[in-house]
């Protein structure tokens, strides 16, 4: 078992094959070994956060590796298992605290699905429609952004 303690001093005992998918945690238990019996400090995750985090290294804990060939294949926000759309399905704020968890916790996994989440948001969406998804402030005069609109024609669907 490996113990664990989240910015707002919650602490958490999980398994340690849960723990060991976060690399930044794995790393740092081979550093101090077992013998170790401190909670390893995470000062950059919330303790709601760091629970939501290990739900889903539970939820995915039997999950085979990835194979190395996928690792080059194109990616698509359309892969996402039904279980993992459920877990997603939280306000923007936790979404992107979990995006900045898995970061900084390694989990690539976890990571690319928050990330695809994100992208699944703005898919098809205008500028301004992502604007106000995102409670973006414009902050362009109307001549910046025609000269902006002007420097990248090349990439908008005609």
């Amino acid at each position: 078992m490996v113990k664990i303690t989240s910015s707002d001093n919650q602490e958490f005992t999980i398994a340690k094959e849960i723990a060991n998918q976060s690399v930044l945690i794995k790393n740092m238990l081979e550093d101090v070994g077992e013998a170790d019996d401190q909670p390893i400090p995470l000062p950059n995750v919330s303790g709601a956060i760091l629970q939501k985090v290990i739900d889903y290294a539970t939820m995915h804990k039997d999950d085979p590796p990835a194979p190395p060939e996928e690792e080059s294949k194109p990616k698509s926000s359309e892969d996402i298992e039904e279980r993992d759309k459920e877990f997603m399905n939280v306000d923007q704020g936790t979404l992107f605290e979990i995006i900045l968890a898995a970061n900084y916790l390694d989990m690539k996994n976890l990571l690319d699905l928050g990330c695809k989440t994100v992208a699944n948001m703005i898919k098809g969406k205008t500028v301004e429609e992502i604007r106000k998804t995102f409670n973006i402030v414009n902050d362009f005069t109307p001549e910046e952004e025609e000269q902006i609109r002007k420097e990248n024609e090349w990439c908008e669907d005609r």
